[in-house]
């Protein structure tokens, strides 16, 4: 079973401050998930930093990273 945590972001296009459940197990990994106030689509990148937490980016579908 996946340990999912709970991570509060700011949508990159409305601001808004969303909920979102993310998947520890998926560092490393990049994703698209709608923001869901405005809809649009929010690009994730999970990272760990060098003591193994989980960093959280959301992106724009215009940003490049």
């Amino acid at each position: 079973m996946h340990d999912l945590a709970q991570h509060t972001v700011g949508c990159p296009y409305c601001g808004e401050v969303i909920e979102v459940l993310i998947d520890a197990q998926e560092a490393g990994q990049q994703y698209i998930e709608d923001c869901q106030v405005c809809c649009r689509p929010i690009t994730f990148s999970l990272t760990e930093d060098a003591q193994g937490y989980l960093i959280v980016s959301v992106y724009d579908e215009n940003e490049s990273f």
